[in-house]
């Protein structure tokens, strides 16, 4: 079975003086892979396809639910009743797991307890319910272009130590509200969110969020959650996310510099 690592998905690229084209971008594939311990899914991770089968050992391992290598009686994909990979899937059995790090991971990683054939229903559980994103006017690539600068000089911790993400909340004017660093990409983004939970300013429309790093599903999902229309990031997005930002109707931008930009949904306009 040949899993995909890259895809690639038509962008618009517009650099300076105005100028854009239409081309073919390369994008790194992420997708969920559910690990279950015997018949029972425990968790649900984002991943690019390849070495599932020891990624599903590994997490048992590090999550304390399995600590010696005789317990691994057996770890494969999964198939469903016509016998065909499930692929996304990753079965191990395993003698005497420890029962409570099974439910801390289960609780604390994507994970369902009312799995279906092959996980059809776990798999659907990576996609949380998200609030309407209201529809907004399309964003200028002038006022993009800025953002960059803006989230570096608040990036206080990182000029210092040059190890941490940042996540910044702008409004779709451009105008900069806060900047939160972290050494998880999902910990500054929630950062940020928690903070705005707590001034009760939620949900956050007219907002967006500029990533100093990739944009992941995840980070376009925890943007979608907080009603946030934009996501921009100076880095590349995954598959997962391009497709879900196209579905949400969030405008997702990536590889944003000073000079240049992609944007993969929505519309930016010069």
């Amino acid at each position: 079975m040949t899993l995909e690592r890259q895809v690639q998905r038509e962008v618009t690229r517009r650099a300076a003086g105005g100028r854009s084209e239409r081309l073919q971008d390369a994008l790194v594939v992420e997708e969920p892979l559910e690990i279950r311990l015997g018949d029972e899914p425990v968790a649900v991770l984002m991943r690019t396809p390849g070495d599932d089968i020891t990624l599903a050992v590994g997490f048992l391992f590090s999550e304390g639910i399995l600590s010696h290598p005789d317990q691994v009686l057996s770890a494969a994909y999964c198939t469903d009743q016509e016998g065909e990979s499930a692929g996304n899937i990753v079965r191990v059995l395993a003698d005497k797991p420890d029962l409570e790090a099974t439910e801390k991971a289960r609780r604390q990683v994507y994970a369902s307890s009312s799995c279906g054939m092959c996980g059809k229903t776990t798999l659907d559980a990576v996609r949380l319910l998200c609030p309407e994103i209201p529809a907004h006017p399309p964003l200028s690539a002038a006022t993009l272009l800025t953002l960059p600068g803006l989230l570096r000089a608040e990036q206080e911790v990182f000029h210092l130590t040059g190890g941490l993400h940042a996540a910044g909340l702008f409004t779709l004017d451009g105008e900069l509200l806060m900047v939160r660093e972290d050494i998880g990409r999902h910990n500054a983004c929630d950062k940020v969110l928690g903070a705005m939970v707590l001034r009760e300013q939620w949900p956050l429309h007219g907002h967006m969020m500029v990533l100093s790093g990739r944009a992941s599903f995840e980070m376009v999902q925890k943007a979608a959650m907080a009603g946030i229309q934009a996501v921009a990031a100076v880095s590349a997005p995954s598959s997962l996310a391009v497709d879900l930002g196209r579905e949400l109707g969030i405008t997702l931008v990536g590889f944003l510099r000073e000079d240049s930009l992609n944007v993969y949904a929505g519309v930016v306009l010069d």
